[in-house]
């Protein structure tokens, strides 16, 4: 028998007793991580969209009717405004300047630029929210558009002077009118070539 105070072997150190749950902590942590990064895959490979249209570098946009600085909330499947796209990088919330233009409406970010076709462009209106992301009413400037055989909502906060000088929801309304003409005009080519 052991006398005691005595430890078994003085060479070998003991553990500390908080070793044990913080190495648990971080493989929970790893674990929760891995589960998600694996759940955003899945969720990009449920919408199977086509490639983006690429916008042109800033330098080469074409002359806008209207531009502004903007928070871009995300893009949902249209109606469903929880139901967030993932592939080619949609689902990234980030800063972006939109530029609306006869070609269409080129969305500039790092997270990934992209251009909205004048002819895919099916509407606009204001929310409350979109892709999670809630605000006061009227704070969501959502495009509708479709991409292959998707219809979406796409969702920006306008945030530079425009705002400052209008009003976010007089701002929302310029956007929102330039945009409906386009859609209607396209609807109104669809009907023509279609006949």
């Amino acid at each position: 028998m052991r006398a005691e105070g005595t430890d078994l072997n003085p060479l070998i150190p003991t553990l500390p007793d908080w070793l044990l749950p913080v190495t648990l902590l971080f493989v929970v942590l790893a674990l929760a991580y891995v589960g998600m990064w694996r759940g955003w895959r899945r969720r990009a490979r449920r919408h199977d969209l086509p490639p983006l249209v690429q916008a042109p570098p800033v330098a080469e946009l074409p002359p806008a009717k209207l531009q502004a600085g903007a928070r871009y909330f995300g893009t949902t499947v249209s109606g469903s405004w929880l139901d967030r796209v993932v592939a080619h990088g949609l689902g990234a919330r980030s800063n972006a300047r939109i530029s609306l233009s006869a070609e269409g409406l080129d969305v500039i970010r790092l997270a990934g630029s992209f251009r909205i076709p004048a002819a895919a462009l099916r509407g606009a209106r204001h929310d409350q929210g979109i892709a999670g992301k809630v605000v006061p009413p009227h704070g969501v400037l959502v495009v509708t558009w479709q991409h292959g055989d998707h219809q979406l909502d796409t969702g920006f906060r306008l945030t530079d002077e425009t705002v400052a000088d209008k009003g976010t929801t007089e701002a929302h309304n310029q956007w929102i009118r330039a945009l409906s003409k386009m859609a209607r005009e396209n609807v109104r080519d669809d009907k023509e070539h279609s006949s």
